[in-house]
């Protein structure tokens, strides 16, 4: 058999070139440590890597989420806690409050002035945020402000009730955070009580303000309750001299319980039990144009010849807003004065009243400015007033008043723990020695306290569920470093260099490398041309 020198270099490189892949191979073992370099070095043992190495990243993410919980936890504990603290000095000053006889409005005036300092206090504990830059008590609107508001124009709730979740495990999610809507909003009231607001569609600039407000008479309330108020500004004309000036309407069913009284900022309004104040310019409402049909107004009137009323009475509908009335014709009709006197005459004037429509010299008026029609199926109606009563003669000219800024007082069975802080301030503050302020004080100090308890209880909850939370965090952390240690020793056996066995087999490589090596140079120099 003949060997070419072209095979003998073909063999001799290839066992060359795969003595140093092996031994290059084993070279990158030592220096990375790892037995796995590709998944064609152990295909199942490559499989189980990558699942190893997914978990181990899975829990690595799930041990930051619990340090974020964690953090917001702790803080959110530091914030309630710093609240209970706030509430038991307020209880305090509203149980030393409620000594009525001893105390001077002087000395009423000291403990508003620090019951005003510790609501600063607890409206900057309301708004606390997390190292984000988060309002931890917003929900899930955590960049949207907590509370806004000031003592004397009422506080807002403008979170929501949610609460913002991280997941800490495969299986399990932990809320971080509590809306102060459930903590500090909705407390249960033990007396009847109102909360106040302005409309939305108000369009005063700057807006018109209204107080927090207080029940001074609990018992004339309690026989409202739980109707609603509405404090509506009419248009400037409807007092004398013009002026601006409200109506007080129950809302549910529009009955005025105050109409057309003067307004001045900032006096104290006082109604079924409720004392407010409304502070501002409010924009006032526009005046009605009355609605108008002259005699006349879709044709001539006919005189003469004068249609026989007297004789054969002559009947025509009025309608205003869906209320409908009937008047009869029963005189002859000789002129315009006339024809006035008929539609005017004793027997029309319930039905006209009832309408709220005025006869004027010319024609009907409506002052409410409701348009009206007028219908009729006798031609003669149509023929002496000059209209098309078969056909409906109809007013347009008509525009009803609106109403200005509006503000509410509403029933409530709920209190906010600021607003609560509020009114005890105010009933403080109004006290001047007289029985009637001391009784004030005295039924403001005994809502305030229930309702001081009801929130401590409602802080105390959320207290022991975040305790429970915290617990579930350190748990589940315990549990996510027992998982990492077993799955970084099975990684270990999988993909970790025996230093041992990999420094044998590199010196047997080498060996066979070098050995492949001499042995080319000794075959390369066998030729025929060597021995001639």
């Amino acid at each position: 058999m003949r060997i070419s020198s072209l095979q003998i270099f073909g063999i001799a490189t290839n066992s060359i070139a795969d003595a140093n892949e092996a031994l290059a191979k084993t070279q990158s073992q030592l220096s990375t440590g790892q037995r796995v370099l590709t998944p064609a070095d152990d295909p199942v043992a490559s499989t189980k890597i990558v699942q190893l190495n997914q978990e181990l990243a899975r829990v690595e993410q799930y041990n930051n989420n619990l340090n974020i919980a964690e953090n917001n936890l702790l803080q959110e504990e530091a914030a309630l806690d710093s609240v209970l603290n706030l509430l038991q000095r307020v209880r305090e000053l509203t149980v030393q409050a409620g000594n009525v006889g001893p105390l001077t409005p002087s000395d009423y005036t000291t403990l508003a002035a620090e019951v005003d300092s510790r609501m600063d206090e607890l409206f900057n504990l309301v708004n606390t945020t997390n190292v984000s830059g988060d309002f931890i008590f917003s929900g899930y609107k955590g960049k949207t402000q907590t509370v806004v508001g000031s003592a004397t124009e009422g506080y807002k709730f403008q979170g929501d009730e949610g609460e913002t979740r991280v997941k800490i495990s495969n299986n399990t999610t932990i809320a971080m955070s509590d809306s102060g809507k459930e903590i500090f909003q909705g407390i249960p009231n033990t007396l009847n009580s109102i909360s106040t607001s302005s409309s939305s569609a108000n369009q005063s600039d700057p807006p018109v303000r209204i107080s927090v407000g207080q029940v001074v008479d609990q018992a004339e309330y309690d026989e409202f309750y739980p109707e609603d108020i509405v404090v509506s500004f009419n248009a400037d004309n409807n007092i004398s001299p013009e002026g601006k000036n409200y109506t007080i309407t129950e809302r549910s069913s529009g009955n005025v319980i105050v109409a057309n009284q003067p307004y001045q900022a900032g006096t104290t309004i006082e109604v079924k039990g409720v004392s407010f104040s409304i502070n501002g310019s409010p924009v006032s409402g526009t005046p009605a144009v009355p609605a108008s049909r002259s005699f006349g107004a879709d044709g001539a009137t006919s005189f003469p010849p004068i249609p026989n009323f007297a004789a054969t009475n002559g009947s025509f509908d009025i309608t205003v807003g869906g209320l409908t009335e009937t008047l009869t014709l029963t005189s002859d009709v000789t002129d315009l004065s006339s024809l006035v006197s008929a539609v005017s005459s004793p027997a029309n004037a319930a039905a006209l009243a009832n309408l709220g429509v005025t006869i004027g010299a010319t024609g009907f008026i409506m002052p409410a400015g409701v348009n009206m029609s007028v219908n009729s199926v006798d031609a003669r109606i149509d023929a002496v007033m000059g209209l098309n009563t078969t056909g409906g003669s109809v007013s347009s000219d008509g525009v009803v008043t609106r109403h200005g800024d509006e503000l509410f007082i509403d029933s409530a069975d709920t209190q906010d723990i600021l607003t609560t802080m509020v009114r005890l301030s105010d009933a403080m503050k109004q006290y001047d020695g007289t029985s009637a302020s001391g009784d004030l004080v005295s039924s403001v100090v005994a809502d305030t306290l229930s309702n001081l308890n009801n929130t401590q209880t409602s802080v105390l909850e959320v207290v022991a569920e975040l305790g429970a939370r915290l617990n579930t965090v350190e748990s589940t952390r315990q549990l996510h470093f027992d998982t990492e240690l077993v799955s970084r020793e099975i990684l270990s056996e999988l993909q970790d260099l025996d230093y041992a066995d990999a420094a044998s087999r590199l010196s047997a490589q080498t060996l066979v490398l070098e050995a492949a090596q001499a042995t080319f140079v000794r075959v390369s120099q066998l030729s025929l041309f060597s021995r001639l």
